[in-house]
């Protein structure tokens, strides 16, 4: 395996030096051509400098950082920063990767045969929209802003992580005109989930939705740790190791979620319904390993029949105990102030704002573990996951609750009368 990956980068290295010799053009002349006026130089260079993976990427923010510092300082677009910013997105595939510094493969199997390479795990995200545009869903915004952006989680991702990217479906876009001239566009909610995935594919944990930084990383942490554990084992082995951990998981989640509820002062009630823990076991198993999985899951419960139970008032009261730091740091705070710099907002307006995000971002964190993560392990932990794309159209069915058989995202209803022409569906 070593040996394997070794040969691998060398081979890399070999025909990136080879192609940069033969066309006689270094990444510095390619970075400065990639904002020429010429708009066919810009994307040969741009496109020379994606092939370079995450070297192109340093290399055409190497050479403009004089750029990036200036605008990270006064968030002034005037000049070449739109055409810069637009290169730098472009070889990243990730909107505003200034601030962080990551490049994205879209390829997931190319996103494999890297991980191999480089003995890494695979950070695959799924999104509404794509993460190299501006109206991507909301969640992923607030990825680029609070998670990407973080100093520590960018050089941790970069180090020791392959990262990837695929479109669920398109981001659904509304507009509200007030017909004087003012209009409000917003992208409607969709959520987004990471996989952690070793270099063949296999889930290794899954982190639903919005989580704060420090508690990202944490599981991030954790996650490359187990990769690194299962590296070169028969994938039976990898499977029951992996079985094991996600139970672990599971145990420390419902821990700290009893001590916040009883610290809160709030009793889980729970409906008796729902799906019980014993089917979480493994199908596809021999019957020694059902056995032995069976007594690793029994504990399981079900936090959906929580949710109707717990209105949003005592949410916050939980989430308050569950998430003490909310992990904004100094390069998100700055990168938050740049987006805000022509809102009008005042530097009391911006702590408040600071203040709330802080909490919604507890909140999120919180549900996410309680809800949607145990779940998936639930679902990860039916039967053995072999293809990714059908287990993650399950987990958007299921539990997102937003089927790829339903096109309208449940905002259409052919049962809703509106009183408009077509029933104001324009095609």
């Amino acid at each position: 395996m070593l040996l394997k990956r070794f040969i691998g980068a060398a081979v890399m290295l070999a025909i990136y030096a080879a192609h940069t010799m033969a066309n006689g053009v270094t990444k510095e002349e390619l970075a400065r051509a990639a904002v020429s006026d010429d708009a066919e130089a810009s994307r040969t260079a741009i496109a020379e400098l994606r092939g370079m993976g995450q070297k192109g990427l340093d290399a055409i923010i190497a050479v403009h950082s004089l750029d990036i510092e200036r605008f990270s300082a006064t968030g002034d677009k005037s000049g070449n920063w739109q055409r810069l910013a637009s290169a730098i997105d472009s070889v990243a595939m990730q909107k505003d990767a200034y601030a962080s510094g990551l490049y994205w493969y879209t390829d997931l199997e190319e996103a494999k045969n890297v991980a191999d390479d480089r003995n890494r795990p695979i950070l695959s995200l799924r999104l509404l929209g794509n993460l190299n545009e501006e109206y991507s869903c909301a969640n992923s915004r607030l990825f680029r802003s609070i998670l990407y952006a973080n100093k520590e989680l960018a050089a941790y991702l970069r180090e020791n992580y392959v990262l990837h990217w695929r479109s669920v479906r398109p981001a659904p876009r509304i507009t509200i005109d007030f017909g004087d001239g003012r209009k409000i566009e917003r992208t409607i909610t969709g959520n987004s989930i990471h996989y952690v995935l070793d270099e063949h594919g296999m889930i290794i944990d899954a982190l639903p939705g919005l989580y704060g930084p420090n508690a990202f990383l944490i599981y991030l942490k954790q996650a490359a740790a187990v990769n690194r554990s299962i590296d070169g084992h028969p994938a039976a082995d990898r499977h029951r190791a992996l079985l094991r951990y996600r139970k672990l998981s599971f145990d420390k989640i419902k821990e700290r979620r009893n001590n916040a509820l009883k610290l809160a002062e709030i009793s889980l009630k729970e409906t008796g319904g729902g799906t019980d823990a014993l089917s979480a076991a493994p199908i596809a198993a021999t019957k020694m390993a059902v056995v032995d999985e069976i007594s690793l899951l029994r504990v399981y419960d079900n936090f959906a029949r929580f949710e109707p139970q717990i209105d949003l008032s005592d949410w916050q009261k939980v989430s308050a105990i569950y998430i003490k730091e909310n992990g904004l740091d100094a390069a998100s705070k700055a990168f938050i102030r740049r987006q805000n710099r022509n809102s009008g907002r005042t530097e009391g307006e911006l702590a408040g704002l600071f203040e709330k995000l802080g909490r919604f971002i507890s909140l999120d964190t919180t549900r996410n573990d309680f809800l949607y993560r145990t779940q998936i392990y639930s679902l990860l932990n039916r039967s053995e996951v072999r293809d990714l794309e059908q287990f993650n159209d399950r987990v958007y069915g299921e539990i997102f609750m937003t089927p790829s058989s339903d096109r309208w995202l449940g905002l259409y209803s052919t049962d809703v009368y509106t009183a408009l022409d077509g029933n104001g569906v324009v095609q």
